[in-house]
């Protein structure tokens, strides 16, 4: 199975299972209802569509204020030039004072999204989901791509790791597998996060339910640990950053985080970057926390592609005005070619995307519909 299949079948499970969750659905109901929307035709929904997209900008309820909520992740002081960078460029394209919300919990930033208290937020596909669940008027405003500069190779990358010391206990054959995480201590992000909860647990579920002892595994029996739980105890780290370092500093056996989130940190020193065997070694000149672990080296157990998050937006509290004026602009070859947001490999800028070739922002319609772009082509 290619590395854009498992992505799309993994977060095709994270995406349906937290819908339906989130809708009180049935997977039977669910699909009943969709056939009777289909029905009813294109028609009525672009009515439906334009009726409400009417009342919208006929209200005029908009902020006169944008707030730009973040995850833990990129709340790290390392992203302060970053984050500024974008206030700088919503505050151009819209001409409207930008106010940044940090957070230390990936709750408080969705539900800053879902109220409205804040208008804007770069968050994964899980957290996307929920936020939708709560409010329907929440919508992806742009994605960055992949080198290609499409939704192609649009990906990064999901982590299970281990120190490089204890590597070994992991090995199969001339690759590693988590047959023997159970019974260990595991450090997860968010269980709102995508890569650092929702692709690694979907990943432990299918891997071990294979098993008599774990047919009946569910995503509850991975949050707690015990000694008649799947792991001994279950750590959250709180952000990416969060989750590796608990792995460093000797708090857990095992961490769950992604690529991007680690880059500023920790270099590739042996194999190849975001391969499953590939060796990481943190920088000597990295921040803290990680200044009190420099050298330490962790291995990837388990590597799984996911598909590029959203920044997504509440288009009850954003103007269709501001919406289009952000976009134009951050989709532009301006932004494209802006080091601060794009950071090339030589830059000592600290960013949240790196830019190795056409790397830039594109336009999608909803993160479902993306998802079904890769699906459509893959399965």
């Amino acid at each position: 199975m290619n590395f854009k299949k498992i992505t799309a079948v993994l977060l095709l499970a994270v995406m349906t299972g937290s819908m339906m969750a989130g809708c009180g659905q049935t997977a039977g109901e669910s699909t009943e209802a969709a056939a009777t929307a289909e029905a009813a035709g294109t028609t009525a929904e672009a009515a439906d569509n334009s009726e409400q997209e009417a009342s919208a900008e006929d209200s005029g309820d908009y902020a006169d204020k944008i707030t730009l909520v973040w995850y833990p992740n990129e709340s790290a002081e390392d992203y302060n030039v970053a984050r500024e960078e974008y206030a700088r460029l919503i505050q151009e394209a819209t001409g409207k004072e930008v106010e940044q919300k940090l957070t230390t919990d990936y709750a408080i930033a969705i539900e800053s999204l879902a109220n409205g208290t804040a208008q804007i937020c770069f968050m994964g596909a899980q957290g996307y989901i929920e936020a939708k669940n709560e409010n329907d008027a929440i919508e992806p405003l742009f994605v960055n791509s992949g080198a290609s500069g499409t939704l192609d190779d649009a990906l990064y990358y999901s982590f299970l790791a281990v120190k490089d010391e204890d590597a070994q206990e992991y090995a199969s054959g001339d690759s590693y597998s988590i047959d023997n995480i159970q019974g260990k201590v595991i450090s997860f992000v968010s269980n709102s996060s995508t890569s650092g909860f929702k692709v690694p647990t979907s990943r432990i579920i299918g891997h071990f339910g294979q098993t008599e002892e774990w047919a009946d595994m569910t995503e509850d029996d991975l949050v707690e640990g015990g000694d008649d739980m799947f792991f001994s105890q279950v750590l959250f780290g709180g952000s990416h950053q969060g989750s590796a370092f608990n792995l460093l500093s000797g708090k857990s056996e095992i961490a769950a985080f992604c690529d991007t989130e680690i880059a500023p940190y920790a270099s590739c020193v042996e194999g190849e970057e975001n391969a499953t065997g590939s060796v990481y070694a943190v920088n000597d000149d990295a921040t803290a926390p990680f200044d009190t672990v420099t050298g330490e080296r962790f291995t990837i157990i388990q590597s799984t592609p996911v598909l590029n998050g959203p920044f997504a937006y509440n288009s009850e509290a954003l103007s269709p005005e501001d919406v289009k004026a952000i976009q134009d602009i951050f989709t532009s070859d301006e932004v494209a070619n802006n080091e601060v947001i794009f950071v090339p490999e030589d830059s000592e800028n600290v960013g949240m995307f790196e830019k190795t070739a056409d790397e830039r922002f594109v336009l999608v319609e909803t993160a479902e519909q993306q998802l079904g772009k890769y699906t459509g082509s893959c399965l």
